[in-house]
């Protein structure tokens, strides 16, 4: 038994049934109901009558959620006692994605330190699915990644910007056509193994458009290079904050139909550095605020 599955447990009594508490706790309904199975099988009682449509309390179950919002009230009242100012010293362990670190990363990172001088902020570059398997593992308290089409139970995603697809190709490159493009120039692949780089693909394979990949890389400045060299074409996120420096290419849109990744910060629900975390999505924020006023951001 844990905190998650009591929190589950006070979320369906408050919200009546499995879906709506999915949400107010950011996890599918079917996480919901293999918590509650769970949470079952721990304290060995029948907390839910399954013959009503909708899935109801048993009395039993009214006792322990009267319990269990006690326990969560006193583990709420502990965490503050503990870390009484909420991460702001220490060090803050944060995951980050190597499409941010030479653009919205760094900038956000030099915002909050000259605001907390006294957080540590330890920086792992990494895939989404490395990061949400490193939060689950307790190894970083955060992380900036492309939001999953399924969000593991227990970590929280707030969302921070979206950014379209666009195709890039050599200035020279005569041709304007994205999609004429894709099907006549070798294809530079982004990392298929990121979220990114799905979905990319499915798109492409929604279009059925077969390209002819040349190499694979995870790093849209060294794609960049590559395009520029006019060694192919490629589809990469139209970075809200752009890099100082990146090498000059042609950029086209995909159109109304194209690829977007939604980009934003993880973090494990039952958090206890919420002040540091809340305050590092503020600075992710300023950030991304000022490169929109500032025209380095390209709307969608």
């Amino acid at each position: 038994m844990t905190i998650r599955l009591l929190r589950t447990l006070v979320a369906v009594a408050e919200h009546k049934t499995f879906t709506a508490a999915a949400d107010a706790v950011h996890v599918s309904h079917a996480a919901v109901s293999q918590q509650m199975q769970s949470l079952e099988a721990d304290l060995g009682l029948v907390l839910f009558n399954r013959t009503t449509r909708t899935p109801e309390l048993t009395p039993v179950a009214h006792e322990v959620v009267a319990r269990a919002r006690q326990l969560l009230a006193d583990y709420d009242n502990l965490v503050p006692s503990v870390l009484a100012d909420g991460g702001l010293s220490g060090v803050l362990k944060l995951g980050a994605l190597g499409t941010t670190l030479t653009g919205l990363t760094p900038q956000a990172v030099a915002i909050f330190k000259g605001r907390f001088p006294a957080v540590g902020l330890h920086i792992r570059p990494g895939l989404t699915g490395v990061s949400l398997a490193e939060i689950e593992r307790g190894n970083l308290d955060a992380a900036l990644i492309t939001k999953p089409h399924l969000m593991p139970t227990g970590i929280v995603f707030r969302p921070l910007a979206e950014e379209p697809m666009h195709l890039i190709a050599a200035l020279e490159e005569p041709e304007n056509d994205p999609l004429t493009l894709l099907r006549s120039r070798p294809y530079i692949r982004f990392n298929r193994n990121a979220v990114l780089g799905t979905l990319i693909d499915n798109w492409i394979q929604s279009r059925r458009i077969r390209v002819s990949e040349t190499m694979e890389l995870d790093s849209p400045e060294a794609i960049a290079s590559m395009v520029h060299a006019n060694l192919g074409v490629s589809i990469v996120p139209d970075l809200t904050v752009k890099p100082l420096e990146s090498a000059p290419v042609k950029r086209l849109a995909l159109g109304p139909d194209g690829p977007t990744r939604v980009l934003g910060l993880a973090y494990p629900e039952d958090q206890i550095k919420t002040r540091a975390v809340d305050e590092l999505f503020r600075s992710f924020v300023t950030v991304i605020a000022r490169a929109h006023t500032d025209g380095r951001a390209t709307p969608a």
